[in-house]
């Protein structure tokens, strides 16, 4: 079997008294995009400067298509430039004063390639992002999206080990991001690219990612395919920052066949057999669901699997309905189709999908 493409070792980066990396270990294997999902400051970008070599570790080993690239204990440290990495900045860094074939060339200038060779990758880099044709233009002449296929061009131009890319939609205005994402996606399956990538926007991850890694303090919480991250976290942290989570705690009693859960209010939720072995008659238990597995049903006898709410405000989204209700003590919003409607103060029921209800004791 191949050495994957990137392999971190227990890889530490310290900034101070603080671990910005905690000893992290992880691969990427060829042709995959793996992503760093996380809030500012968790440490992702520090991970990815370290394999970028803007940043020396302070412990642990990085390996690059097999080869040791940084081992602090060993003395060893191999220059960026010596890497065979291209890089895709958030502010994209195109030069202003050169036109958009320089900005492309400047990588293989760099490392004093001939011009006939130059001149070949560049307008093959341009054609691959969809910029054939812009080589002559100036880089101020661009739009936004135009900028970040030029600094994708000069990434891709010299053929890198690995991609990376550090939230370089952040400064697209909402319907460019979601276009690229696409581009990206379809790029990369085209040229089967090895990508990094770096981002805080869960539907980026989602929609670009063969697996994520959820990144808290340094440290990776959990690495997965986007379903089993966002469908089974592992942590409190994960199931909260990867979408929204809504969460009861009330005491499990045993009723004859039968499970219900008593709230703080006295009133009941039937849960039939589906109650874990961990959660004992009489003990403090935790409801889990993600909204979107929640039904919202007219007012009614209630029955199993479903709870008594009440609606405390109505936003219209034109495709659909926003309603912030309340259910036991807690508020929080759900989103839903057209068809039924209802008006701040009705009585609801909400119904959980008893396969994508996760109970816990507390």
């Amino acid at each position: 079997m191949s050495a994957p493409v990137l392999e971190f070792r227990q890889v530490v980066k310290r900034f101070g008294s603080v671990n910005a990396v905690d000893g992290v270990s992880f691969t990427i294997e060829r042709g995959e995009i793996f992503t760093l999902l996380g809030p500012s400051g968790c440490g992702k970008t520090t991970t990815l400067r370290l394999v970028a070599g803007l940043e020396e570790p302070d412990g642990g080993e990085i390996f690059i298509a097999g080869k040791c690239v940084a081992a602090p204990a060993r003395g060893l440290y191999l220059a960026p430039e010596k890497r065979h990495l291209g890089m895709v900045f958030q502010s994209y860094a195109i030069w202003p004063h050169l036109t958009v074939f320089e900005n492309v060339a400047f990588p293989l200038r760099v490392r004093r390639e001939a011009n006939p060779m130059v001149r070949q990758r560049v307008d093959q880099a341009l054609e691959v992002v969809g910029l054939g044709g812009f080589g002559e233009r100036g880089a101020t002449q661009l739009s936004g999206g135009q900028q970040q296929r030029v600094a994708l061009a000069r990434a891709l131009v010299y053929q890198p080990e690995i991609l990376l890319l550090d939230e370089p939609l952040s400064n697209l205005d909402a319907k460019l991001r979601e276009q690229m994402r696409v581009e990206i996606r379809a790029l990369q399956k085209k040229l089967g690219l090895t990508v990094l990538y770096v981002t805080h926007d869960q539907a980026e991850a989602m929609t670009l990612s063969d697996r994520i890694a959820v990144v808290n303090r340094g440290r990776f919480v959990q690495v997965g395919t986007p379903e089993e991250v966002y469908e089974r976290p592992l942590t409190e942290f994960a199931a909260s920052f990867l979408g929204r989570m809504v969460s009861f705690t009330g005491i499990v009693r045993r009723n004859s066949a039968a499970y219900v859960i008593e709230f703080a209010d006295a009133s009941r939720c039937a849960l039939g057999d589906h109650v874990p072995n961990s959660c004992t008659d009489g003990g403090a238990v935790q409801l889990q669901t993600r909204p979107e597995d929640i039904a919202i049903l007219a007012d009614g006898a209630l029955e199993s699997h479903q709870l008594s709410a009440a609606v405390e405000q109505v936003a219209y989204l034109g495709e659909s309905f926003e309603y912030h209700v309340c259910a036991h003590g807690v508020s929080f919003v759900l989103t839903a189709a057209k068809k039924h409607r209802y008006q701040a103060g009705d009585k609801i029921r909400l119904a959980l999908d008893p396969a994508r209800l996760k109970i816990g004791p507390v």
